[in-house]
């Protein structure tokens, strides 16, 4: 499978993004951005051996954003369309510009400077389309959900197993001169099985989720820690409230990451709706704890050489030696705080969380061991 899943040629994309910008400025916008996208992907899943679904998928969209008047007096108007004709992407450049010069003036709208912007993209790799059948996908659910169901005559139902393959492309461009883009994929399998019986009855899942296919575990390790998973859930016991070292899971620790990273987010920030405001510089995590945002590993789900806006993305620390190194800000929510941009228009990407309390060969028993447990 290669480019020609799509409808549309990369060339293609780039002159209807260079249409609708030329359309935009014909009716008088001082700035525009747009974005055309389009998507191509299967999805199957089945329950107890028997298929239950089988998706086939097909999608294009534009967007596009659309401003008018000076500096610091700026209106915004956004649109979209699923049809890519000439006249469709007149009509909704149209809407955009009527729906701009009835929205209130705002200050900080607009497009992100020329100096933040990423004219020379790199190449992630982050494109493996998937050349797998409706059979043959259908094959590695049920493999991965019978592989759950033998592990343990508890394993009693199932919520089924999936597999997704999916392969998109996209050009973003605004009348700054950026034009940008490129073909990425994401594949997953998944298994959710049902452990118990009766009032004592348990679910959980488990899955893997990559660009190359060639990088999925296998289908029947998934299922088996799924079955693991929701095993370890019977039985379960109550702890009284106390005041004691907790060691999180990685499903759980990545929870927690999250919560951190939306709390120290432009838009809760400008909104002061974030427990963690004004604690750039500030200690928030033990001095053990480092996390570094690295959007250019190769090949991996967060990985991208700029964010929605055409801003250029880069390494850096988030937290050093448990104290915040900087925020997560789009050129917006930077103008609204009076910072600079952090390319991260979107959200985060590639996440590493390490600890100098701790190896990468350490498993679940040796971090006990050093939480005195």
């Amino acid at each position: 499978m290669s480019e020609s899943v799509f409808i549309h040629t990369s060339d293609q994309l780039n002159e209807l993004a260079a249409d609708v910008l030329r359309y935009a400025k014909a009716l008088g916008a001082s700035e525009a951005a747009v974005q055309i996208s389009e998507g191509s992907g299967l999805a199957v899943s089945v329950r107890k051996g028997q298929i239950e679904t089988i998706e086939q998928n097909k999608d294009k969209g534009m967007g596009v954003t659309v401003y008018l008047g000076a500096e610091r007096h700026t209106r915004r108007g956004n649109a979209s369309t699923s049809d890519f004709s000439q006249q469709a992407l007149k009509d909704t450049v149209e809407a955009a510009y009527n729906i701009a010069r009835f929205t209130a003036e705002d200050d900080c709208a607009g497009l992100p400077d020329p100096d933040t912007l990423e004219m020379t993209p790199r190449d992630l790799q982050l494109y493996y389309p998937w050349t797998i059948s409706t059979e043959a996908a259908v094959e590695l659910a049920k493999r991965g959900e019978a592989a759950a169901f033998a592990v343990d005559k508890r394993i009693t139902n199932s919520e089924g197993a999936s597999v997704y393959a999916q392969q998109s492309h996209f050009i973003s461009a605004n009348s700054r001169g950026f034009v940008g883009g490129y073909p990425y994929s994401r594949h997953t399998i998944s298994v959710a099985p049902i452990a118990g019986k009766g009032a004592n009855m348990q679910r959980d899942d488990w899955y893997s989720s990559t660009r190359n296919p060639d990088h999925l575990s296998a289908p029947e390790a998934i299922g088996i820690y799924a079955a693991q998973r929701a095993l370890a859930r019977l039985n379960a016991r109550k702890l009284d409230t106390r005041k004691c070292a907790v060691l999180f899971e990685a499903p759980l620790a990545v929870g927690l990451l999250g919560a951190f990273v939306q709390a120290i987010s432009g838009g809760a920030l400008y909104r002061k709706s974030t427990f963690l405001l004004d604690t750039l510089g500030k200690q928030v995590f033990p001095s053990h704890i480092q996390v570094v945002e690295d959007p250019h590993v190769p090949g991996a789900v967060g990985s991208a050489p700029f964010d929605e806006e055409g801003v250029k993305t880069s390494r850096r620390d988030v937290v050093k030696d448990g104290v915040v190194q900087g925020y997560f800000l789009s050129t917006y929510s930077a103008r609204k705080l009076g910072m600079t941009t952090t390319g991260n228009a979107g959200g985060s990407h590639n996440l590493i969380l390490r600890s100098s309390a701790t190896k990468p060969s350490d498993d679940f028993m040796a971090m006990l061991k050093k939480l005195h447990t």
